[in-house]
């Protein structure tokens, strides 16, 4: 029997694409493709989130919370189909929430990161019982360590940050994240 030629098709180029889009951007006006970059950003928080970073857009501390707490919501969120394999999950959105932690602390908003935090460890801390290694555990880590420095440097009342900690370990469903950072923490303000 004669084996069939395998028929060959021509995909165009990419950049070729790339570079007609590119001219036909370069015709807009300057407020024309504002809005348009607006708009893509509206309609995808993930090249929204993309902008901000690159152009280091600030927000008020109000607006901060309300991103960040997305933020968690994007990093953490995984397809119940996926339950213990190692599902992809949002970077970027662990970036944002490290980033946004940092920004409410440096404008001295730390009860509010506090908060957050708690959100975080307990959301982040089921992803990682949902995931198969927990690869999203340094991520998440790496966000929380940001509180945990600041209040060791913080004049917070020791019985609030004992009681943090204390809420943190009860957040954490897996029982190791920040473990040793949170129980040297509460060990240090804890009357002897």
């Amino acid at each position: 029997m004669p084996q069939r030629k395998k028929r060959v098709t021509r995909v165009p180029k990419e950049t070729a694409s790339a570079d007609r889009l590119a001219r036909a951007l370069a015709k807009l006006k300057k407020a024309d493709l504002i809005e348009v970059i607006v708009e893509i950003a509206r309609a995808d928080r993930g090249i929204k989130r993309q902008f901000e970073m690159q152009f280091s857009v600030e927000a008020p501390p109000k607006e901060l919370v309300a991103e960040t707490r997305q933020a968690i919501a994007d990093a953490t969120d995984f397809d119940d189909r996926e339950i213990n394999y190692n599902f992809d999950y949002d970077y970027q959105a662990y970036s944002i929430v490290k980033r946004n932690l940092g920004r409410l602390i440096e404008l001295g908003h730390l009860r509010e990161a506090m908060k957050l935090s708690l959100e975080l460890m307990k959301q982040g801390s089921y992803q990682i019982e949902m995931s198969d290694e927990g690869l999203m555990t340094d991520d998440i880590e790496a966000c929380l360590q940001v509180v945990i420095r600041a209040l060791k440097k913080s004049n917070l009342p020791d019985n609030d940050v004992i009681a943090w900690c204390a809420a943190m370990a009860k957040r954490d469903r897996v029982g190791f994240i920040c473990d040793t950072e949170l129980q040297a923490l509460r060990k240090q303000l804890e009357p002897s």
